[in-house]
């Protein structure tokens, strides 16, 4: 194998510098296990950002995948297959909506923006989002982002779209009104540091959305396909939105979004209103089936909920841990310092990936079907690093 010194020259010729230059270069991995050039393992408990829902190379993924590919690559939007109308169907069942309709893309962002074109047909321009929400990186799925420093640099951007603090209902009032075409919100706040809104949040916001005529749309993009230990990660509020946002896990590790409209929201596009040339393409479509196949079969839902208390009760534990907050297997590390960004490095020295969302927050989002072995040597690798930080060493042993 090559060392990361080979490719990281490489990376700098040819790649553009939005990213700067990763410093691990990943070439393999199986399960909850992925290798570097080097030959080195790693636990990965990021997923991809919530992405790799079953983890690496799961074989009923590999095996829907194959098949298709060899069957069917790719079909333009021109004409029906019989994948993208299978997933479809099982959206809307999940849903619990008949009348759900879903528009197929490729990405979060590219749902969101696709949310935010369907609000364009209520005859309404105005938008509420909220401070702090993630919700993209193209030109309209920024401008519904609630954070200066991703937004700044790009200004100006859509015009009519005014962020309030997430979790406050009375500022929600204030702002939406009869002139508002969609509030959009995310269940929880990922990128910020996985905030939790208080309870009775999203019922109060669908209340306000139903008094001014408003379509409420969910962004699910992260906390979607079974993360949070339910669908979607709404449900415990009991209510259903106008327009449910996916994407991430929802391809199980291949690129697909999804856009899904509801009740009568799901009348409001008509024919050329919108297209990707790439949604719904039946590779990744079949995927995304051998994706909800295995959450069910195996039950992960469950295997979520159980294991996200564990995880969440023996991290508050740790030492230098502030708070741990979250759902499921999406869940917000606060730490006493500031210090994320140096306990991910000692992390990631160890073998275990996660990400640094803000200076005092490290974020988890393992696979659904991370197992309990995995779970511990997580907690144990976690627990020594933290120790280690707050010594002010970074020793590796």
């Amino acid at each position: 194998m090559k060392a990361q010194e080979d490719f990281a020259p490489r990376w700098e010729r040819s790649v553009q510098a939005n990213y700067g230059a990763p410093l691990v270069t990943f070439v393999k991995a199986k399960g909850s296990i992925i290798t570097d050039s080097s030959g080195k393992k790693y636990l990965d408990f990021l997923g991809g950002i919530a992405t790799s829902a079953l983890g690496h190379a799961n074989p009923a993924i590999v095996e829907a995948v194959s098949n298709q590919i060899s069957v069917l690559s790719h079909v333009s939007n021109f004409y029906m297959h019989p994948k993208v109308i299978e997933l479809a169907e099982k959206l809307q069942e999940l849903t619990g909506d008949s009348n759900a309709r879903t528009f197929f893309c490729n990405s979060g962002a590219e749902a969101n923006e696709a949310a935010l074109k369907l609000s364009r047909r209520t005859g309404r321009i105005q938008i509420v989002a909220t401070q702090g929400a993630f919700h993209g990186r193209t030109m309209g799925a920024l401008s519904l982002t609630g954070q200066p420093a991703k937004r700044d640099p790009f200004l100006p951007l859509l015009p009519g779209i005014v962020h309030v603090p997430f979790g406050d209902l009375a500022a929600m009032r204030v702002s939406v009104t009869k002139k508002t075409a969609m509030v959009i919100i995310e269940p929880i706040l990922g990128e910020a540091g996985v905030v939790m809104p208080p309870i009775g949040y999203l019922r109060g916001i669908r209340d306000i959305c139903d008094r001014t005529g408003t379509l409420m749309v969910i962004d699910c993009v992260q906390t979607g396909m079974g993360r949070t230990g339910v669908w979607f990660g709404y449900e415990s509020e009991g209510i259903l939105p106008d327009v449910i946002t996916l994407a991430k896990g929802l391809g199980g590790g291949l690129p697909l979004g999804a856009m899904i409209a509801l009740g009568n929201a799901a009348k409001l596009f008509k024919p050329g209103d919108h297209g990707s040339t790439f949604g719904g393409n039946p590779v990744c479509c079949a995927s995304a089936l051998a994706t909800i196949r295995e959450i069910e079969d195996k039950n992960l839902l469950g295997h979520v909920s159980r294991y996200s208390k564990f995880l969440k009760t023996s991290l508050a534990s740790c030492a230098g841990v502030k708070e741990v907050r979250g759902a499921g297997f999406l869940i917000g590390i606060v730490l006493k310092r500031k210090n994320a960004v140096e306990l991910r490095d000692l992390l990631q020295a160890r073998g275990i990936l996660v990400n640094a969302t803000i200076a005092n927050v490290i974020r988890i989002a393992p696979p659904l079907n991370v197992t309990k072995s995995q779970i511990t040597t997580f907690l144990k690798e976690f627990e020594i690093a933290a120790k280690g930080v707050n010594r002010g060493t970074t020793s590796r042993a």
